[in-house]
């Protein structure tokens, strides 16, 4: 085993990879040697897409598929195994989230949120386990959060969700372990994304947004997380070199998980 982290000749699955951090986590596949392919719900997020990696230098192939409907996700893989090959690695990380006080969400709310971030997971892994079955091994990556752990208010939907991924992680390592199966999860901290911005921007008077400095105070890193930065662990529980490691979820959250807080003063 020369480098057992390359992923030459292997086929990544990144679910709602057009941008943010599944482009990153794909990106840094390709990286080391991954043939990427990734979907989006529309056609025009998928062109977006495309484009991200052409100007990256990496030839990507994307779909268009909704990851909470069966049927688009089977013919999904169906044509990935006819075009590209069997998919060796997937990432389960197209989610959404609604910050919603809970008494004010409506159930269907709820549900939007769950099917995104819980059921689709099970509906893509359950597509491709067959194959990776067939092949002899397989990587599946359920990007999770810091959510499966603590909860916060109006984030109810999402923290049940993301409690629930990391039960299905470590179930989908239970029955297929011995099929040379592998499946972790990835559970970031705060990362600088366009969506977060404004939470970062500085305040007319120059301080810090107080929801910056909440995550400043709260991160032994004392910084936000760049995409760019879940790569590394992504490759890992991708390759050779994690054939060891199941059932597991990998925090990449700065320390924030491992520490209590700062003593007010």
């Amino acid at each position: 085993m020369s480098n057992p982290f390359s992923l030459e000749g292997k086929i990544a699955l990144v679910t709602g990879a057009s941008y943010g951090i599944g482009f990153a986590i794909a990106s840094g596949m390709a990286a080391a040697g991954a043939k990427i392919v990734f979907n989006d719900i529309k056609q025009e997020l998928v062109d977006k897409g495309i484009a991200a990696y052409k100007e990256a230098g990496i030839d990507a192939t994307g779909y268009v598929c909704d990851v909470t409907n069966e049927d688009q996700v089977n013919e999904m893989v169906k044509k990935i195994e006819a075009e590209i090959g069997v998919i060796d690695i997937l990432v389960n990380n197209a989610g959404i989230i609604k910050r919603i006080p809970m008494i004010e969400m409506t159930a269907a709310e709820f549900r939007q949120v769950i099917d995104v971030d819980l059921n689709a997971p099970f509906i893509v892994s359950k597509a491709v386990i067959p194959s990776m079955i067939k092949k002899g091994h397989g990587k599946i990556i359920n990007i999770c959060s810091m959510m499966s752990e603590l909860g916060r208010e109006t984030v109810s939907a999402y923290a049940a969700a993301k409690g629930g991924l990391k039960m299905l992680t470590r179930n989908i390592c239970s029955e297929y372990g011995e099929y040379n199966i592998q499946c972790n999860g990835i559970g970031p901290g705060y990362i600088e994304t366009p969506q977060t911005a404004p939470l970062r921007e500085r305040q007319p008077d120059g301080s810090r947004h107080p929801f910056d400095s909440f995550i400043v105070a709260k991160t032994p890193a004392a910084r936000w997380l760049k995409p760019e930065e879940l790569a590394g662990p992504a490759v890992f529980l991708a390759s050779d070199a994690s054939d060891a490691v199941n059932g597991h979820i990998l925090y990449v959250d700065g320390g924030i998980l491992a520490y209590i807080g700062k003593q007010p003063k």
